[in-house]
């Protein structure tokens, strides 16, 4: 027997498709139904690679009496949170609100008009099944009670959610520099990266502090950068094998993952890394931005071209079985003497870092690379033949565009063809297939797109993500793109603040219009669309770009410098306007060159790059800018201001040292 979420597109909502729960999807069928039963809808969020989720489900979903329960007094609505963002952040807030914490499972009661009147995480089975009962008494006993605490935690809401906008001036650069000193105040001196357990990658504060360091050549932020990014890749967090990084340590000492691996993560990681190598050399940066490129490619891509949203936390049920090793399992596939040196290389212990004596893969020491490669290959190759994780294979818009940007700049940063193939192929998968009547669709799976509507986090990573393909290729039509994608995010999406809404202004209505201008997993959306509109005015010289960007940013301006761990995107965005921009225009090189090479490796942060032929057609920044002496050259241009053309490396090489 299976229930109605069967025929749905999303992966998590078909791990459901069997309980005895009376499952509805989100829509109006779920709402009518409780209207016309006088019930309250128990609305359930997660995702497919959430392992509490996994647990619940386990211990109440699958339970024939608790099931009862929900039929019997609710309509049961089940929500994959990567679908449906909107419908998450709405009920995110009241859970946080009421709860002092958020995270999912999220288990929240709605009246049949969408208000929340409880809301929690995950309940284990027999306290779910008493707040069943309990909620249910309440319903029948004090309804006008219940109604109207529903209507208190919207009416609540609506005021908080404003509390996080309101500025009017774009932070200047003291204002900068004040965010990155109170980053250095919450940096984990003894362990890397900010704050305790459970520590999660700081992808895009630390992209912030790269470009803070470059400008006021600070090495207190430089040090704080190069002390998490190498703590990071040593730690467990990182998959020492396949590459790639789990969602977040568990410690404080980024020794045990939550083993979930999230497209959204590496795609930014990737990019952050690949800017770390660019700016230190390392090569320990250097290395883990194409393992990680290569767990993108061989790991998540789809068929289509599209990279899969994750990799679950579990396999078969169990956290961490893929992979954990203890002494004994290296001695088997190693053998024993190499096996002392393995444990010694990636940190196995006797007692074991996790769970019944085994441990996560580290790299605590440093290792000839030949003896390291050599020992990775084996033990890869072993732990390919356990248990895999499951893969939730739908193709999330923003998430991909993050993948397409970074994978971009991998191909060009580290002249590897696959890597920008996969970026222009996953490109392609967005226009063709996300885009719908000009307008972008939220996820595809297996090659069919779903019905939920782009949100603002689509429009500006995706426009990012084939702003990066131009920048590589030298192909105008991905400049066009991702100009028309900005248009509509201006069109429909804009706030009357300058800043933007996570929804547009036809999308459907819930019980109210979410706006999260906070940067957390990802970069919010109203960061997102505003970093993406003054890279296409750099590139096009848009003033009308340019303005926007600078709008949104000084919308936040104020709350980010005081609460910059989580407006990382914001910051490292208004730290590309602080600089100018950066704009280095490239002639005669149409097919890559010295020139092209010398400007990837040492542009500035926040700088763009574009190549071609003088007045190539659709790159405003090649136009009246000819070859010098029958020869190629280079433009570096910055605030609008530019320098004589260069024609030779050492030239340039010295041009873009200068403006850092």
């Amino acid at each position: 027997m299976t229930n109605r979420l069967a025929g749905s597109t999303s992966p998590y909502l078909r791990q459901h498709a069997e309980n005895p729960v009376d499952w509805f999807e989100w829509g109006e069928e779920a709402f009518a139904e409780a209207r016309r039963r006088d019930v309250p809808i128990l609305l359930s969020v997660g995702y497919s690679a959430c392992h509490w989720c996994h647990v619940m489900a386990h211990e109440s979903f699958e339970d024939d009496a608790v099931a009862a329960l929900m039929n019997e007094h609710f309509v049961s609505v089940k929500v994959d949170r990567e679908e449906r963002p909107d419908i998450d952040a709405v009920y995110m807030d009241a859970t946080t609100a009421m709860t002092g914490h958020g995270g999912w499972p999220m288990t929240c009661l709605l009246t049949p008009d969408g208000a929340p009147f409880y809301c929690g995480t995950y309940f284990p089975r027999d306290h779910f099944g008493r707040l069943l009962q309990a909620i249910a008494q309440a319903w029948a006993a004090d309804r006008g009670e219940v109604v109207a605490a529903g209507q208190r935690v919207v009416d609540a809401l609506t005021q908080q959610s404003a509390a996080l906008t309101g500025g009017t001036a774009l932070p200047s650069t003291d204002e900068l520099d004040q965010a990155a000193a109170t980053l250095v105040g919450q940096f984990d001196r003894e362990h890397g990266g900010f704050g305790g357990a459970p520590k999660f990658p700081p992808s895009m504060v630390l992209e912030f502090l790269l470009r803070a360091s470059a400008r006021n050549r600070d090495d207190e932020l430089t040090t704080v950068a190069d002390r998490t990014f190498d703590a990071m890749a040593r730690g467990g967090m990182y998959d020492q094998l396949a590459g790639g990084f789990a969602r977040y340590s568990v410690d404080a000492a980024w020794v045990v993952p939550h083993f979930e691996k999230m497209l959204y993560d590496n795609a930014l990681l990737l990019r952050s890394y690949l800017h770390w190598w660019r700016v230190s050399g390392s090569g320990l940066a250097e290395r883990v931005a194409r393992e990680t490129a290569d767990f993108l490619l061989r790991d998540l891509r789809t068929p289509q071209g599209g990279f899969a949203a994750a990799l679950d936390a579990d396999t078969d049920g169990v956290e961490g079985l893929t992979y954990a090793w203890t002494p004994a399992q290296l001695a088997e596939v190693l053998g024993p003497a190499d096996a002392d040196r393995a444990a010694e290389v990636f940190g196995v212990t006797a007692d074991g870092t996790f769970e019944h004596g085994s441990s996560t893969l580290q790299l605590p020491v440093d290792v000839d690379p030949a003896v390291r490669d050599d020992l990775r290959t084996r033990l890869f190759a072993a732990r390919s033949t356990r248990p895999q994780p499951a893969r939730d294979d739908k193709v999330v818009t923003a998430w991909n565009g993050l993948a397409v940007a970074a994978l971009a700049e991998a191909g060009v940063l580290f002249d590897e063809r696959r890597y920008l193939d996969a970026a222009l192929a996953c490109g392609h998968l967005l226009l063709d297939v996300h885009r719908v009547d000009g307008r972008l669709r939220r996820a595809s799976r297996d090659g069919l797109v779903g019905d939920a509507m782009g949100v603002a986090e689509d429009y500006g990573d995706l426009a990012e993500g084939l702003l990066a393909l131009h920048q590589a290729t030298a192909d105008a039509q991905w400049l066009a793109a991702a100009g028309e994608l900005l248009d509509i995010a201006l069109d429909r999406f804009a706030a009357d603040d300058g800043g933007f809404h996570d929804t547009a202004d036809d999308a459907e209505q819930l019980m109210r219009r979410p706006r999260d201008p906070t940067d957390n997993a990802t970069p919010a959306g109203s960061s997102a669309v505003a970093a993406a509109l003054l890279t296409h005015a750099a590139l096009t010289g848009s003033t009308r770009h340019r303005s926007a960007g600078e709008r949104a940013l000084a919308v936040v301006g104020e709350v980010a410098v005081r609460q910059p761990r989580f407006f990382g995107w914001s910051l490292a965005a208004a730290e590309g306007v602080a600089a100018g921009p950066v704009q280095v225009a490239i002639v005669g090189e149409p097919g890559g060159g010295p020139l092209q090479e010398t400007a990837w490796r040492l542009r500035p942060p926040g700088a763009v790059v574009v190549s071609g032929e003088p007045d190539a057609p659709g790159q405003p920044l090649l136009a009246d800018r000819p070859l010098v002496s029958g020869g190629a050259a280079a433009y570096v241009c910055r605030g609008m201001v530019c320098d004589l053309p260069v024609t030779t490396v050492a030239d340039l090489e010295r041009t873009l040292r200068a403006t850092r």
